[in-house]
């Protein structure tokens, strides 16, 4: 689908404008010792390219989207967050556990919080920009 995603890396599209998805890739990036994420904005080119190709509807799915280049899939929601945190190192990766819980229930605790995500933790006006350090993990 996109040649700038390695075969070996996952892609994590995110809400570019959402402070708590904003702490969440950093939250990730400080845990992800083997760089096995890279990541871009839903609202980047490269997030358009995979809601065009996949036929994703952002008024029901707006917050993550995890795509795996090497089967060309993607997850999103809950399955997204916790296949994230399962290749995290411990404890991060316990939380996958909750994988075995039924989809409706994980989902209805994460739209819950999506849908308050701008109250609680707040927007900014534009995209993050990464550090230059940072800046390799970013697609457009």
């Amino acid at each position: 689908m996109n040649s700038k995603v390695p075969k070996d890396k996952n892609l994590i599209l995110f809400d570019g404008v959402c402070n708590l998805c904003n702490s969440s890739v950093l939250y990730v990036i400080k845990r992800d010792k083997k760089s096995k994420f890279m990541f871009a904005p839903l609202q980047s080119e490269t997030g358009k390219k995979i809601i065009e190709k996949f036929n994703i509807d952002t008024s029901l799915i707006d917050s993550i989207i995890l795509y795996n280049p090497e089967q060309d899939t993607i997850n999103y929601k809950s399955t997204a967050a916790l296949k994230v945190a399962a290749k995290l190192g411990f404890p991060t990766n316990i939380l996958a556990i909750f994988l075995i819980a039924p989809n409706f229930i994980r989902n209805w605790v994460y739209d819950f919080i999506a849908k308050n995500r701008y109250k609680w933790y707040g927007k900014k006006d534009a995209c993050m920009n990464p550090t230059p350090e940072l800046k390799s993990r970013f697609l457009d």
